[in-house]
């Protein structure tokens, strides 16, 4: 069976190390709270002005004064700290945050990132990704593959507005996991296949310049 989206935020986590300070997105990335390994000293940065962000909590341990940029409950580590908006995009836009773990509309091959708008759809503005893109040291996205309408998310070029070019280092999906060459001529490489998907099914969903990693198992 393909990745749930809690399978998806676990094997990200497993991107996580010791001592780094990472900002979370909207969507599937704030799952990856629930599964910071036990015991690995990571501080989890939110837009909205707190840094130490907690799990989920359960719902005798909701305070609606602890949100994160996505308006969700959450709780606090032993060490928050809070301050200004203004404080937190001085963080990321000065290169403090060591990873970045957004949701996305499309990827590209060369890594460039649509996770702001769609033409013809209200929004409410581009949000902090673009500075997140710009100013992180790496950038993860965890997505599902194909979009409503079963198009392939993982593309040789993004037909959507940009939020970054040449900036995800790595794609997760419900059906692998994905290295990103943003730095060469462009290339998506499967490294890690989830348990029960073939490699034919995501040849048949992806419509990037596709390699299977050495790993992977071609059944």
């Amino acid at each position: 069976m393909p990745w749930t989206r809690d399978q998806i935020a676990a094997r990200a986590a497993r991107e996580l190390r010791d001592g780094f300070y990472v900002n979370l997105g909207i969507g599937i990335p704030t799952l990856v709270s629930n599964f910071v390994p036990e015991g690995m000293d990571v501080t989890l940065q939110s837009e909205n002005g707190m840094l130490g962000v907690g799990p989920f909590p359960f719902e005798n341990q909701v305070d609606p004064d602890i949100i994160n940029a996505g308006k969700q409950a959450v709780t606090e580590a032993k060490d928050t700290s809070y301050f200004s908006s203004a404080d937190s995009f001085a963080m990321i836009r000065g290169g403090h945050i060591d990873l970045s773990i957004l949701g996305a509309m499309e990827v590209s091959e060369t890594g460039d990132l649509a996770n702001w708008m769609i033409p013809g759809k209200m929004v409410k503005g581009m949000g902090g990704a673009m500075d997140l893109v710009a100013g992180v040291k790496r950038v993860i996205v965890v997505m599902e593959h194909v979009s409503k309408d079963g198009a392939s998310k993982l593309l040789d070029t993004c037909s959507l507005p940009l939020t970054g070019q040449r900036v995800v280092d790595m794609a997760i999906t419900e059906l692998g996991l994905f290295a990103i060459d943003k730095k060469g001529n462009g290339g998506v490489t499967l490294l890690e296949l989830a348990e029960g998907v073939t490699v034919e099914e995501v040849k048949a969903k992806t419509r990037a310049k596709l390699t299977i990693g050495a790993a992977v198992k071609v059944a």
